[in-house]
């Protein structure tokens, strides 16, 4: 009941601010996989000509959405009447207030049916993106098809939608009721799309955004690794251009994007090794698109660190064998797994492929293997879930210097608490 007065309180707050500040528009992102560094390359971009507000962390829940788009702290004490009256009061303030943002970018999460339609109930997106429709929390959906119906439900309360079209499948295009939609991409098969003329890993991929908009192609050097990477800096684009931006502001934009922590970040490595940081979480076609970009980088050594996935339900079997019937001798030398669902199924597909294969129950141990025999120059792909499974940690054992720890996903006080005591167990 409380929690329930809270949630309604909340939401109509959020109602009175954009009615108050008709001048403020609102991006909302969704997707399985690709939301945090979507928003983020949207607001990187958008933040060259307009005041831009965007939660840093992953405020996308329930109750998280409200007092990100107001820019209200989580209390800390969230079952004080107390500490709710103050937030209540914040928000009443911030109603009354002149508007210091121009573009409020919301990433929305969905763990089970109705998630994403629930934020329908009192948010009126300007632009709805969606990342992509790949399986998540299958425990909870069951089917690929559960977890479309889902994110594309974003389109229903978005006035235009901008969908990824290399990562969401045709058959699901019957599923949007929105007629306004543009689609971005990499494939070229969408109105916003990237053109790959020269990449190298220090330099980048350097290429062009193709639009309907712009007479002229916007040449720009992106500062990312992976194809799949390039993708959201598409849909960052796709947005601004909607958003009527200069051509020079979106080229100074995307070429101001650098990979956030845990995705896909290159880290300097023991004996000149690279190592590819892909820790922050794993899904099926995450960890597809970064075992290709792995492979697709010349080195005289690959060595794939793989975590299991989470939250894969009735699916797990097929997804960790599939990634594992990836890894080939003749490009990955060496794969290494951390955690349960990864020996037993990914481990034994690596294997019967002809990989040299060994599995850890721990990161730790994992990181501790992989650095007795790392040679020089070697590239070295991270890649898991995160709970239980932590391949950050891995990757510290790894690291050319101690100070790149603070570039890690989760290295908190209480986050390396926490992992202190999961790995005590080992």
């Amino acid at each position: 009941m409380f929690k329930n007065y809270i949630q309604k309180k909340l939401e109509h707050y959020v109602v009175k601010y954009l009615e108050a500040h008709p001048d403020v528009k609102l991006v909302c992102v969704a997707g399985s996989v690709g939301k945090t560094s979507t928003k983020t390359a949207i607001a990187t971009v958008l933040s060259q000509q307009y005041r831009v507000h965007m939660h840093e962390g992953n405020h996308n829940t329930e109750m998280s959405v409200p007092l990100a788009i107001l820019g209200i702290d989580y209390p800390g004490q969230i079952r004080s009447p107390l500490a709710w009256w103050s937030v209540f009061r914040a928000a009443k303030l911030k109603i009354k207030s002149e508007s210091d943002v121009d573009i409020i970018i919301q990433e929305l999460g969905a763990d089970r049916p109705g998630d994403i339609a629930s934020f329908g109930r009192y948010l009126k997106a300007d632009i709805g993106v969606i990342t992509a429709v790949t399986p998540e929390h299958m425990e909870n959906f069951g089917t690929l098809d559960a977890v479309a119906t889902e994110e594309l439900s974003l389109g229903n309360f978005s006035k235009i939608v901008v969908i990824n079209r290399d990562d969401i499948d045709g058959r699901f295009a019957q599923m949007l009721m929105n007629p306004n939609i543009d689609t971005y991409g990499t494939s070229g098969q969408s109105e916003y799309s990237f053109v790959d003329e020269d990449f190298t890993v220090d330099g980048g991929h350097k290429g062009y955004f193709t639009n309907p908009e712009f007479q002229n192609n916007l040449h720009a050097t992106l500062h990312v690794l992976g194809e799949h990477n390039v993708r959201p800096i598409v849909g960052a684009v796709a947005v601004a251009i909607r958003f009527t931006m200069a051509p020079e502001a979106i080229v100074r934009g995307v070429e101001a994007i650098r990979p956030i922590p845990g995705r896909m970040r290159p880290l300097k490595g023991v004996n000149g090794s690279l190592i590819i940081d892909d820790t922050y979480n794993s899904s099926p076609a995450a960890a597809r698109m970064a075992i290709q970009t792995l492979i697709n980088l010349p080195a005289p050594q690959h060595i794939a660190i793989l975590g299991s996935m989470n939250e894969l339900g009735a699916s797990s079997q097929v997804e960790h064998e599939q990634l594992g019937r990836m890894c080939t001798p003749d490009q990955i030398d060496w794969v290494v797994t951390v955690g349960e669902q990864a020996a037993q199924y990914l481990a034994p597909a690596a294997k019967a492929n002809g990989c040299s294969v060994k599995s850890f129950p721990d990161a730790i141990s994992a990181g501790s293997f992989v650095h007795q025999f790392i040679e020089q120059n070697a590239i070295v792909l991270a890649k898991g879930s995160e709970g239980g499974i932590f391949v950050e940690e891995s990757v510290k054992v790894l690291l050319h210097s101690i100070d790149d720890n603070a570039h890690l996903v989760r290295q908190t006080p209480e986050w390396l608490e926490a992992k202190s005591q999961f790995f005590s167990r080992f």
